[in-house]
Parts: structure tokens; C-alpha cells; sequence
């Protein structure tokens, strides 16, 4: 088992890491409550797949528990769905002090924080990641929200959970499109804060990809230690926190280009080795960077090129509605070495035409 913190003061939470925690989470909300009923949002794919387990859980532990479901995807991350939720929670009689425990994706986790930010002027709630990505990434640090036809997660808040509990076991059960699609977000750490990461991650692809989970959870300790010093250090994302970003603003534009298809991960793989293209033409990452950068993507079997298929226009208007436009102004997180990287919004029309080819 291992056990991060991060901290925020009166805000602080724990990270807690364990093969087969999942059964018991009822054990650990009784040692350390954060609500006296909690409701289950989940997908309903994972509602079949580990809803129950978790319900029992609770429920052994003497509980009491609700399971509330939405229909899987990302089709379902917008505001249609936290109206339905919230209307859920108020048929059910949920108060404020109630709470509620997002088991799911990262689609389930935005979606479960957004709710509980809102709901009643905001209860507690707590994350159960059950992808990679998610446990990673999405589920620490508190953003949350949703999609509008406009972009992805223009609408939120930065709502912080109570807890996040992640069953590394869980990942074994997991399509492999959809593990795939979490080691973009691990890479993008290597890249972004931590060169002996990076190495890491060459050395031990093979271990990695087949799915030994003393590997796993040692690469998930080590992204949550990274995410949560990130977070500590920028909690609203006024500065530092940008650098998560890495990949994500052109990754998010070809995300909406597709109609939001293609998965997530693989959309921020293609975005890393656009903006690191950028990075070689500006002349401030050295080309032996970028390839090693472009290899180890395309080893852990992440796309590395944008599909001709999606409109370049398509993708540029949506580059101009990113959520982290700021003045009228597109910013880029940019590679200077593997474990740097600087944000810049100095970066040419030509050049972003040139990746995008």
C-alpha cells in the first residue's frame, strides 16, 4: 500500500494506493466518514463491472449507500447530466450532509465533482478512479466539469474531493484501448517535470504494458506525487499548473475535431508530438529530444500523428476556443528538455500549420 498526501491546508487529502482496496472502501469511510449517506455515481458499464462490489462494501461496513447511474462516454459529459444527477439526488433526499463517491473514469470523475460543487451549494464527495488515466491524472487535484458544443470543459469548478482511493488491481479488467490511453498522461510527467521518470518508463515498457502491478503502482505513486506537488505548489491554475497542460491544447482540438470519438489519451499523445515539433522549430528542445520523446509514445503504442481524417480548419477554430486562451491569446506548453518545459503563447500561425501537416 502506499499513501501520498496532498496538501492544501484545511483542504488536504489522502491518496491511498492498494491492490484490491476497492472491497475495502466501506472498511476505510467508517474509520474516517465524510458523510453520513453517500451516493455511487457511475457509468452504467462500470456500474456493471465493479458498482456492486462497492455497494456491498459499504454496505457490510454498515453504510448506507445509494447507487446512481448515467449512460457511458463522453457523449454524456455536459449539463444535461448533472441536471439529471442533481434531480436524482433530490428524489433520493440527499442534503448537505450526504456525499458522494465518483466511481468511474475520468468522464465520471468530472462529471461527480461538478455535481457535488453544485449540488445544494456543494457536498462532499470523493474519487474511486477506475482507469488509468484517471487514477494518474484527472482524479487528483480537484477540476472538474464538463463539455459544451462549444469545447471540452469549459464549464466547471476546481472542487477539491475528500479522499481519493485507487485499486491498482481494477486496471486488469481494463480494455487495452482504454489502459493505452492512460500512458499518454503518464509520459506526459516524464516530459514535463521528471527526467529520471522518463527513463524509467523506457527501462521498464515491457513490465509496464503487461501489466505487473508492482510496476503500476509504482508508476501511479509516482504521478500523484508529481501531480500533487503541481497542485500544492497552483492550486486554480493561475500559473505553474499550466504545465499539465503539456499536449492537451492541440490534444483537446482534435479531440472535439472528432466528435469527441477518438479517445482522450490518444488525442494528447498526438497533441505532445505536435507541441514538441513546435519546441524543435522555435530551436529551443534539441532534435535528439523530440525523437526520444516521439519514441517512447509510439513504443507504449500511442499515436504519434494527427489522422488526415480530421479537418486541419475544424481543428484550428477549436485551438481558438481552448479554455486556456487568455487575452485573445493561445498558449502552448512547450518541451526545453525531457523534465522541462516553459508555456509560452509566442508561437507562429505557420508553425502550428506545419505540426498539424
Amino acid at each position: 500500500m502506499k499513501d501520498l498526501t496532498v496538501g492544501l491546508g484545511e483542504r488536504s487529502y489522502p491518496i491511498i494506493i492498494k491492490q484490491g482496496l476497492l472491497d475495502e472502501i466501506g472498511s476505510e469511510l467508517q474509520r474516517n466518514p465524510f458523510a453520513k449517506r453517500y451516493g455511487i455515481v457511475t457509468d452504467d458499464s462500470v456500474a456493471s463491472l465493479f458498482g456492486d462490489r462497492l455497494l456491498a462494501s459499504l454496505k457490510n461496513s454498515g453504510i448506507e449507500a445509494e447507487m446512481i447511474t448515467f449512460t457511458h462516454g463522453e457523449e454524456s459529459k455536459n449539463l444535461a447530466t448533472v441536471a439529471e444527477l442533481s434531480s436524482k439526488l433530490a428524489r433520493l433526499g440527499f442534503d448537505r450532509k450526504d456525499g458522494l463517491l465518483a466511481l468511474g473514469g475520468g468522464v465520471t470523475g468530472d462529471i461527480t465533482g461538478f455535481v457535488a460543487a453544485c449540488y445544494m451549494r456543494s457536498i462532499p464527495f470523493a474519487q474511486i478512479p477506475t482507469t488509468l488515466l484517471s487514477q494518474v491524472d484527472s482524479s487528483v487535484g480537484g477540476k472538474t466539469g464538463v463539455d459544451i458544443p462549444e469545447g471540452k470543459n469549459l464549464v466547471g469548478a476546481f472542487y477539491q474531493p475528500k479522499a481519493v482511493y485507487i485499486d491498482s488491481r481494477v486496471l486488469q479488467q481494463l480494455p487495452q484501448s482504454e489502459f493505452l490511453s492512460g500512458l499518454a498522461e503518464v509520459i506526459k510527467y516524464g516530459v514535463i517535470y521528471d527526467r529520471d521518470f522518463f527513463k524509467f518508463l523506457e527501462m521498464n515498457r515491457k513490465s509496464i504494458l503487461g501489466l505487473d502491478l508492482l510496476f503500476l503502482e509504482d508508476v501511479i505513486a509516482r504521478c500523484c506525487k508529481i501531480k500533487a506537488a503541481i497542485v500544492e505548489a497552483d492550486e486554480k491554475e493561475s500559473d505553474f499548473r499550466r504545465i499539465l497542460n503539456y499536449g492537451h491544447t492541440i490534444g483537446h482540438a482534435v479531440e472535439a475535431a472528432s466528435g469527441y470519438k477518438l479517445a482522450h489519451g490518444f488525442a494528447v499523445a498526438m497533441g505532445m508530438v505536435a507541441v514538441t515539433g513546435i519546441s524543435v522549430l522555435k530551436g529551443i528542445l534539441d532534435p535528439r529530444e523530440k525523437d526520444r520523446i516521439k519514441k517512447l509514445i509510439d513504443d507504449f503504442g500511442l499515436p504519434v500523428t494527427i489522422p488526415a481524417e480530421y479537418d486541419r480548419e475544424t481543428i484550428k477554430k477549436y485551438l481558438l476556443t481552448d479554455k486556456k486562451i487568455i487575452g485573445g491569446k493561445v498558449f502552448y506548453v512547450l518541451p526545453t528538455k525531457i523534465g522541462k518545459v516553459m508555456i509560452t503563447d509566442e508561437v507562429e500561425a505557420e508553425m502550428v500549420e506545419k505540426v498539424l501537416e
